[in-house]
């Protein structure tokens, strides 16, 4: 299955592709090996009852005097059926779990493409443990249903069918006798559906918890350390750990009382079958050779029933992960990527009369009729309190949402005009929390541009003045990063990012605080490169040191949403306004 239609999949009918149902959806992909696995499941549990079927056959005939040479032919049958029996069940495992995985893995993207198109509206508010265990655990877990569940309930039902076909052809009431015992087997599973499903649901959500706890814990070892708090994080993880036991306990418990409603079943089944064969053969009605094989094919006829009624005990589990799955899995687009436009040829960026709300407009209007240009060669400072729209300036730039009314152009075009991969290139951003990979340093910093020859790599680096300390790196520009960046500084972090965001050769470049982990003298190194970076480009740098925004050719100033001043630092410091306070407050411009 291609990306594309993995990401089709994962847009179409989110309503109605819900639970287990949404699950079957996708084996359209995948129909060649869904029939393969449903003939190898038929033909395995076939074969397993018609072996035990033969040899109560050849038993029957044995103890009623028949002679070695008449049961001949029928060890010939016997190795015959167990040999197919067991070559279908080999192929039925492979198949089976060729054609599971094949989906986890559509599974497994779609999840990603999912998070992809909601993002960051979907991740924000959500812990990664229980983002990763979704698309870890669960997704595994829906291996079990690939592969156990779906071509074994057909055979469940065309198996037992023949036995009884067999069983009304030595006598109706024998057939009779088994019927209802059959369908009793098969509706245990139901009896505590919902119970199951409330169950499932709660060990999935306990486990994804307890994923979350674990890995806050591990990502903040540092700072549990440094306040003393280790200890009370590792009591909330044993608690976790007690609620995620105790909800496995009240599932096993109920999925124990199903198999032995079951075991029960199958016992009386059996006995019901040996006391019609008994008064059959009392009234001359049955062979008693048949005897043997009326009560072992009683029993085999329910083999595949209860088969599957054991991957029915899981479906409380199974139907849990596959809605926390498809919850994904169906997101919708934060932003709909529906622009056709081509790349604009000139980078003038300008924000027309721009207002925007996050959810509705619940907490407020964040910026309100906000309206300002940025020329090619320019650089443009956003300052303000903690609050005051400035990144969420950056953020309906590179369309993370859209604007409520009002607009933002590139080059004359709405940026809703552009695809957003087109408009990806044209924005490069350095974020003020830097996200590095656990590659080496020349990776991270290609992140825009895979292919990227090492000369533009290392051009790059020392635009950003990061050359010198990744020299002196263990192994230069191979030295791996660390998860996060973890071997590296705060600064040496952000240098790798604004590299990054340099060698993409984007003409329009947004610096949220980038800065803010250098020292002075990196600083006033960075603003030197920044010099000739901006020749060409469009620069909007967020920023709260004085010396960053002095360096800005315009200074925007924000306050409650709205644009209050706008001019040179110079002639705003000049002017006494809210500007001049805020660079003379003890606390710099944020």
């Amino acid at each position: 299955m291609t990306d594309s239609a993995i990401a089709t999949a994962s847009r179409a009918n989110p309503r109605s592709s819900t639970g287990l149902i949404g699950l079957i959806g996708l084996v359209r992909s995948r129909r060649a090996l869904l029939a393969l696995t449903i003939l190898s499941g038929i033909l395995a549990q076939a074969g397993a009852v018609a072996s035990l079927a033969t040899g109560a056959w050849l038993v029957g005939r044995a103890v009623t005097g028949a002679p070695p040479t008449a049961l001949v032919p029928g060890f010939w049958l016997l190795g015959i059926v167990v040999i197919v029996g067991a070559t279908a069940r080999w192929g039925q495992a492979y198949i089976s779990h060729d054609f599971a995985f094949a989906l986890i893995e559509t599974l497994q993207v779609g999840i990603y493409d999912g998070l992809e198109r909601a993002a960051p509206g979907y991740i924000l508010g959500r812990r990664t443990g229980e983002l990763a265990s979704v698309a870890t655990t669960d997704a595994e877990l829906m291996e079990f249903f690939y592969a156990h569940t779906l071509a074994d309930y057909v055979g469940a039902a065309i198996v037992p069918l023949a036995a009884l076909i067999v069983l009304y052809l030595i006598h109706p009431l024998v057939a009779l006798a088994l019927l209802p015992f059959l369908a009793l087997v098969a509706s245990v599973p139901f009896w505590l559906a919902r119970r199951a499903g409330e169950q499932g649901k709660a060990v999935m959500e306990k486990l994804g918890l307890l994923n979350a706890e674990t890995v806050e814990m591990i990502q903040g070892l540092r700072e549990l350390a440094i306040f003393n708090r280790a200890g009370d994080f590792l009591a909330r993880l044993m608690a976790q750990t007690r609620a995620l036991s105790t909800a496995q306990k009240r599932y096993g418990s109920r999925a124990g009382l199903e198999l032995a409603a079951i075991d029960i079943l199958i016992a009386l089944a059996m006995l019901a079958a040996a006391l019609v064969g008994i008064f059959l053969i009392s009234r001359d009605s049955l062979d008693p050779a048949l005897f043997p094989l009326v009560v072992v094919l009683a029993g085999g006829a329910l083999a595949p029933v209860v088969e599957v009624t054991q991957t029915a005990r899981k479906l409380g589990e199974l139907r849990a992960g596959a809605a926390r799955i498809l919850t994904i899995f169906h997101q919708r687009e934060a932003i709909a990527d529906t622009g056709r436009a081509g790349r604009p040829a000139d980078a003038t960026v300008r924000f027309e009369k721009l207002s925007f709300a996050y959810d509705g407009g619940d907490r407020g209007m964040v910026l309100d009729g906000v309206d300002f240009t940025m020329v090619p060669g320019e650089t443009v400072a956003l300052v303000g309190r903690s609050g005051a729209g400035k990144s969420t300036c950056a953020n309906l730039l590179l369309r993370f949402w859209d604007a409520g009314t009002g607009r933002i152009t590139i080059g004359g075009r709405d940026i809703r005009d552009l695809p957003l991969s087109v408009l990806r290139k044209l924005v490069a951003f350095v974020p003020q929390d830097v996200h590095l990979f656990n590659e080496t340093v020349a990776d991270n910093i290609r992140l825009g541009l895979p292919d990227a020859p090492m000369a533009s790599v290392e051009r790059a680096a020392r635009l950003a003045q990061a050359h010198d300390f990744i020299a002196d790196l263990p192994a230069g520009y191979d030295t791996i990063c660390g998860e996060r960046g973890a071997r590296l500084s705060g600064g040496q972090r952000q240098r790798i990012a604004i590299a990054r965001a340099l060698l993409v050769g984007a003409p329009i470049l947004v610096l949220d605080e980038a800065s803010s982990s250098l020292d002075t003298e990196n600083e006033r190194a960075l603003q030197t490169a920044m010099d000739e970076v901006r020749r060409d480009r469009a620069v909007l740098v967020i920023a709260h040191r004085p010396s960053t925004i002095r360096s800005a050719d315009r200074v925007v100033v924000l306050d409650g949403g709205r644009i209050v001043e706008q001019g040179a630092p110079a002639d705003l410091l000049a002017r006494g306004g809210l500007y001049a306070d805020l660079v003379a407050s003890p606390e710099s411009p944020r």
